[in-house]
């Protein structure tokens, strides 16, 4: 079946979830009143009560059809099949996104998710970027708070030095300046099932720089023993820096993006980018940065994970609407450009909302920009795969802005 005579443009699976939830109330606010969706999962009660609640929120607009699927190969394929794009939001991904996207790859169907799990991600580029490119899937992982907006945000600030100046760009710092969202319940699982899953071998082999990558990407700049010590850093223009909870995923999707774009001669040969997290003052960064370095060693333990299952959200719970009200996100990040005088820009991309309704937000604009922005990006180029945020281009940026959120960059005057 051709994608042009397939019953539905986007297909969200998960839509009862924590962060399904968000998505589809995005879907029925702002996309398009004219677009034909489904909502799919294995609760056909549950999915019922969703679409009425989303029929309160606008009764101009389609309703979204219910299709009852399994994970089953059998239910996934005959589903993928009936539309251009799936989103899905059910993780752990490592545990339940495999199908999914073997499914989508296979039958060359769109398809976007809110994944944080690099070792996850590594293993679908090794086993169905192939049969991904052959069938014209576009697959587009961590489209969520991670990691599209560090994506998108380099993005922007390459396209600008290359509108201006001419030149590729030779680092970009970036920092995760406003996070004031807790976690939900997934997410956390999330975080003990890879360490489960994975071991500790495989976790290391997808933490390396440009592990992502379709080609080999630059060593490390040295890094002074004190700023490794201690994880604080100043950057002019951004602060005091410290280590970010997520600041290693969103490098890896950037290093990818980088290799993807004309095989790194987009964003320029000498590229590098590094992230961070805004911090206080350096006793506050210095702490942050030992939480997070023996927190994440201490995973490593199983009595260890075993314990904190206990007293965290479990998955499909997460913070209530209200207290979420006052939540913000907000990125910021400085390039160099490649050139003697070594200019500058700076970018911002922020959103006004919990993280996870940013990632609502930051999965349905892309998935509509796929399925109805035509060839104006890079991803429809490259002829599928599996892609980045970063490869549906200015066309995926203006839909963001239009959706509330603030994506912008400049040139820095000396």
């Amino acid at each position: 079946m051709s994608s042009s005579e397939r019953q539905y443009e986007i297909v969200l699976l998960g839509a009862t979830g924590y962060t399904g939830k968000y998505c589809a109330e995005h879907i029925v606010k702002s996309l398009p009143t004219d677009l034909p969706w489904a909502v799919a999962g294995r609760n056909e009660t549950k999915l019922s009560a969703l679409t009425d609640h989303l029929k309160s929120l606008n009764a101009n607009r389609l309703e979204p059809a219910i299709e009852i699927a399994s994970l089953g190969s059998d239910d996934l394929d005959a589903l993928v099949k009936k539309t251009k794009l799936l989103m899905t939001t059910v993780g752990p991904f490592h545990k339940y996104g495999s199908p999914v996207v073997e499914a989508c790859a296979r039958n060359g169907t769109h398809y976007v998710d809110c994944t944080g799990e690099t070792p996850w991600v590594l293993e679908m580029i090794k086993k169905y970027h192939d049969i991904a490119e052959a069938n014209s899937a576009i697959i587009i992982p961590e489209c969520g708070i991670e990691s599209a907006c560090s994506d998108i945000m380099v993005y922007l600030l390459v396209s600008l030095i290359r509108d201006k100046l001419k030149v590729g760009v030779k680092d970009v710092t970036a920092t995760n300046s406003v996070l004031t969202s807790l976690p939900s319940g997934g997410t956390l699982a999330t975080a003990f099932g890879v360490y489960d899953h994975y071991g500790i071998a495989r976790l290391i082999e997808s933490s390396k720089p440009y592990a992502l990558s379709p080609i080999p990407g630059h060593k490390d700049e040295l890094i002074p023993f004190l700023t490794r010590l201690s994880g604080v850093r100043y950057v002019p223009e951004l602060g005091t820096l410290t280590t970010g909870l997520a600041a290693g995923v969103n490098a890896s999707l950037v290093q990818r993006s980088w290799g993807l774009l004309n095989r790194g001669d987009y964003y320029g040969q000498n590229f590098r980018y590094k992230e961070y997290a805004t911090t206080r003052n350096s006793f506050t960064g210095l702490v942050t940065h030992l939480v997070i370095t023996l927190g994440m060693a201490a995973l490593a333990i199983p009595p260890v994970r075993w314990l904190a299952k206990i007293f965290v959200h479990q998955p499909g719970e997460g913070p209530t609407r209200e207290s979420t009200i006052k939540d913000r996100v907000e990125f910021k990040a400085i390039a160099t450009a490649d050139t003697e005088g070594s200019e500058r820009a700076t970018a911002i991309c922020s959103f006004n909302g919990s993280a996870y309704d940013f990632t609502g937000v930051l999965m349905a604009e892309a998935a509509i920009s796929i399925v109805r922005d035509g060839n104006k990006m890079a991803a429809h180029e490259l002829g599928g795969g599996i892609l980045t945020p970063a490869t549906l281009g200015q066309a995926y940026v203006d839909r963001l802005r239009k959706a509330g959120v603030m994506l912008e960059a400049r040139m820095l005057k000396d």
